[in-house]
């Protein structure tokens, strides 16, 4: 589906990137032209279905940094989803340590002006760690919209019991909302 709305999907190893598919389809009857970008684990992961992610999209799917001098393959964000969003992938990003392609481009989208939507999904025991609150406050400080309300969210960043089911009780819908929230007239723009 054409489209000129394009939206950088980045996932990381959690149990609903494996339901990812669903949420590229989605946001496609949305109207969005979807790039997805994965953590090195959760390519591996999917790794029997990155060809098919590829073809879905109609871009390459993305989880290494591009070799100096190799052109960029995809087009511009006009916003960026970080979800599902690990412990490591929040706090790296908050810590500004980009040590892989999607934090990396995350980090970057900051310094840009793309809007940016997270939505974590950590279990209580890491939640319980204190930098765990700090990387929230400094993501949100940076104008990242932290969804930890989404269909039942807890405040403090709590993502639903993982429940071996991979994309169900993710809350996909609300964070493609929150996108659309947040490139609506008036916010910010393409960077």
């Amino acid at each position: 589906m054409p489209s000129d709305r394009v939206l950088h999907l980045l996932g990381s190893a959690a149990e609903p990137v494996l339901g990812v598919r669903v949420a590229v389809g989605h946001a496609r009857a949305r109207g969005w032209d979807v790039c997805l970008g994965l953590t090195p684990t959760a390519a591996d992961w999917l790794r029997d279905d990155l060809d098919g992610l590829a073809e879905l999209t109609g871009h390459p799917v993305k989880s290494r940094f591009r070799r100096p001098g190799d052109p960029e393959t995809w087009p511009a964000a006009d916003a960026v989803l970080v979800a599902p969003a690990t412990f490591n992938t929040l706090n790296r990003w908050a810590l500004g340590i980009t040590d892989n392609w999607v934090v990396g481009h995350a980090a970057e989208a900051i310094g840009t002006g793309v809007p940016l939507v997270a939505v974590p999904r950590v279990n209580s025991a890491l939640a319980a760690h204190p930098q765990f609150g700090r990387s929230l406050a400094t993501l949100r400080t940076a104008g990242v919209d932290v969804l930890t309300n989404a269909d039942g969210l807890p405040a403090d960043g709590l993502a639903p019991a993982p429940s071996g089911t991979g994309n169900a009780g993710f809350p996909w819908a609300a964070a493609l909302a929150a996108v659309e929230r947040a490139v609506a007239p008036g916010r910010r723009g393409k960077g």
